[in-house]
C-alpha cells in the first residue's frame, strides 16, 4: 500500500486515554494517523504525525490539516476526541471554566471540523466522529455538569446536522457517546465498585478504553451509518 493509498485518521487529544487508543486502533487496521494535543510528543512510528497544540485555536487547526496533508497526502477521517470534563453546580461556573469548556469540546471541534470536511469534499468522501457524552442525554443530579452537558449536547445535535448536510456529497458524520469510563487520567480505586455506588450502568461494570475504540472503528467499517449517536455507556441512556 503507498501513501498515496493509506488512509489516514486525525485525532484529537491524541496522547493519552481513549485519544490514544483511537490512535492504536486505528494503526492496527493499517491507517496512518495524525495525533494531537497540547503536550504529544513525537512518534517513533512512521505512519504516526503528532501536532501539539491548543485545538481551540484557528492555527492549530490549519497546522493539523497542511500537516497531514504535506505528510501523507489526504484525511480521510476525523475523530473530535479532545474535551473538557468540569463538574460543578451551574452557578459556581466562572468566566474562565466557560472559555475552557466551549474553547475546547465547540471552537475545537468547530474550526477542525470545517476545514476537514473541506477537504474531505476534494476527496468525495469522508468520516467525521464526535465524541459527546452520555450526560449529554441523561442528567445527574448527583454530579452537576451543565457546561459540559451544553457543549457536548451540541456535539450530538450538530453531528446529525452535519450528516445530512454532506451525505448526497460521501461525507459521513456519526458521534459516540461514552458514559463513566476507566482512563489513566484518573486513579484506579476511583473506579471501584463501591467507589462509584449508585452509579453504575445496567451492565454492572464501567467502560474501559477498549469499549470506545470499538464504537469508533464499528462506525468506522460501517458506510451506510451516519447522523448516528451511538452510545457507549453500559446501558446507561436506556
Amino acid at each position: 500500500m503507498t501513501e498515496t493509498e493509506q488512509k489516514v485518521a486525525i485525532i484529537t487529544g491524541g496522547s493519552q486515554g481513549i485519544g490514544a487508543g483511537l490512535v492504536d486502533g486505528y494503526r492496527q487496521r493499517g491507517w496512518a494517523v495524525v495525533a494531537n494535543s497540547l503536550s504529544i510528543q513525537p512518534s517513533k512510528d512512521p505512519g504516526i504525525l503528532t501536532v501539539q497544540g491548543d485545538v481551540s485555536e484557528q492555527a492549530t487547526a490549519d497546522r493539523i490539516i497542511g500537516q497531514a496533508l504535506d505528510r501523507f497526502g489526504r484525511v480521510d477521517t476525523l475523530v473530535n476526541n479532545a474535551g473538557v470534563f468540569l463538574a460543578k453546580p451551574f452557578t459556581d461556573y466562572t468566566a474562565e471554566d466557560y472559555a475552557l469548556v466551549t474553547g475546547v469540546n465547540l471552537a475545537g471541534f468547530f474550526w477542525l471540523t470545517q476545514r476537514a470536511i473541506g477537504r474531505m469534499l476534494k476527496q468525495h468522501g469522508g468520516h467525521v466522529v464526535n465524541v459527546s457524552a452520555s450526560i449529554a442525554a441523561h442528567a445527574d443530579a448527583v454530579e452537576p455538569t451543565a457546561l459540559t452537558a451544553l457543549t457536548k449536547g451540541g456535539l450530538a445535535a450538530v453531528t446529525k446536522s452535519l450528516a445530512v448536510e454532506y451525505a448526497s456529497r460521501g461525507v459521513r458524520v456519526n458521534a459516540v457517546a461514552p458514559g463513566i469510563t476507566q482512563t489513566p487520567l484518573h486513579p484506579a480505586e476511583s473506579y471501584a465498585p463501591e467507589a462509584l455506588a449508585g452509579k453504575l450502568p445496567p451492565l454492572g461494570r464501567v467502560g474501559q478504553v477498549s469499549d470506545i475504540v470499538d464504537g469508533v472503528l464499528y462506525l468506522e467499517s460501517a458506510p451506510y451509518v451516519t447522523g448516528e449517536i451511538l452510545y457507549i455507556d453500559g446501558g446507561r441512556t436506556a
